[in-house]
Order: structure tokens, then sequence, then C-alpha cells
């Protein structure tokens, strides 16, 4: 195992163990490298790499914590990963939201309170008939966020809110060239709810799958398309 990869692992096991805590600071350098066996560049790049990914917070001047360890936290990097990927990677991840949020849309099925159902209606309602593709877009996202926070499962919401805004542009970029995909997308949203007020979570389900598998197939035939047009 590489030395840095070792540094990793002595970490995550104290804090795993309950060792450190989150929100505890961990020892100065020089300590906890002789107490781990470590070289202090080994433990330094160590600390690099786990506050990258939202574990270890470091302060300049104060030391470096254990951070909240909430998974919002730990998957926000997750948006940057989908960023830097091009459309069709990007497929790769419509495919994991096509397995996460219906299962999250049923969840909620069963779980989402009276009053936040009656909102995720309002929030449909709040669009008008002229309503741009931004705004659209912003409307889809907040929709999407809400299901999940209604799912009860936090780890489940971050992760679908990690994958939900930066796949944004394939969402745009279809409305922009697909004809009556805005209709369309206001139909499913509101089955979607329709499914989820009368407690349906196979009907959840089922119209959550539709939904996002029609974003997927439709970048799918797009970006084949453009392959064909260039060979």
């Amino acid at each position: 195992m590489p030395v840095t990869d070792e540094a990793i692992e002595k970490i995550k096991a104290m804090i795993v163990s309950g060792e450190l805590r989150p929100g505890a600071r961990l020892p100065k350098e020089a300590d906890l490298a002789e107490r781990l066996g470590l070289s202090r560049n080994s433990l330094r790049e160590a600390v690099k790499a786990l506050s990258l990914i939202r574990v270890l917070d470091v302060r300049q001047g104060d030391g470096t914590y254990v951070t909240s360890l909430e998974p919002r936290l730990l998957l926000d990097a997750l948006g940057f990963v989908v960023d830097f990927h091009q459309d069709d990677t990007v497929l790769e991840f419509l495919e994991v939201r096509r397995i996460l949020e219906p299962a999250a849309t049923a969840m909620a099925a069963r779980v989402m309170s009276d009053e936040d159902i009656a909102d995720l209606g309002a929030l449909l309602d709040s669009l008008g008939d002229s309503t741009s593709i931004e705004e659209l877009v912003a409307n889809d996202l907040e929709f999407h966020r809400r299901i999940a926070a209604g799912s009860g499962n936090s780890v489940l919401c971050s992760l679908i809110d990690g994958l939900s805004g930066p796949t944004a542009r394939a969402r745009i970029w279809r409305g922009l060239t697909e004809e009556e995909a805005i209709t369309r997308t206001r139909q499913q949203h509101r089955a979607i709810v329709d499914a989820i007020a009368h407690r349906r979570p196979d009907l959840a389900h089922a119209w959550a799958t539709v939904h996002v598998g029609g974003v997927e197939q439709w970048l799918r035939d797009t970006l084949g398309a453009a392959g064909s047009a260039l060979g």
C-alpha cells in the first residue's frame, strides 16, 4: 500500500473508532506522525487528500479538525466530479439518477408529510405559461430536491443532490432542442406529485423512472446522432 494511502487509512481508522469525533481537533502534526509511525510528509499529503473530500477541515493558524461528517458535506465533492466530465460520461450519472430517484420517490410516497406534499404541488403551480427554460430547470431542481428530502433518508438525499445539479446542463439543452419537452416535464412532475399525494409508492416509482429515464434516453439519442454526423 502506498505510504500516503496508509496514512489516510490510519486517520480514517481513528475517526471510525471514535478516537477522533466530529469537530475534534487533530493532534499536532509532529505528535500525530510519530504516534502513527508515519513521516510528516506522508501525513501532510493524507490530510490534504481528506480535506479535499471534506473529512478534515484545515484552518490556517488554528489546526486541523474533523468536520461534522454530515452526508451532505461529504458528498459535495460529487458535484465537482460530474461537472468535469463530458456528456457521454454524464450518461452514467443519469443512469445512477434513474436508479436512485425512483426509490426516493417511492419512499416519499410513504413518509412525506401532507404539508410538504402540498408545498410540492404549490411549487409546480408557481410556474406560468411563459416560463423560460432556465426557470423550468430551476423549478425542476427544487422539485427533485424536495422529493429526495421527503424520502427521510439524508444519505440518499445527499447523493441525489450531488447528481441532480451538475446534470442540469443536459436538461437545459433538451429544453432548447426538443419539442414539447417543457410540457412533458410539467405533466410528469404533476403525475409524480399525484402519486405521492395518493400514497402510491409503486406508481410514484414508475413515474419517476419514466421522468429521469426520458432525459437519459434523449441524451443517448442526441449524442448518437451527433456521433453519426461527425462520422
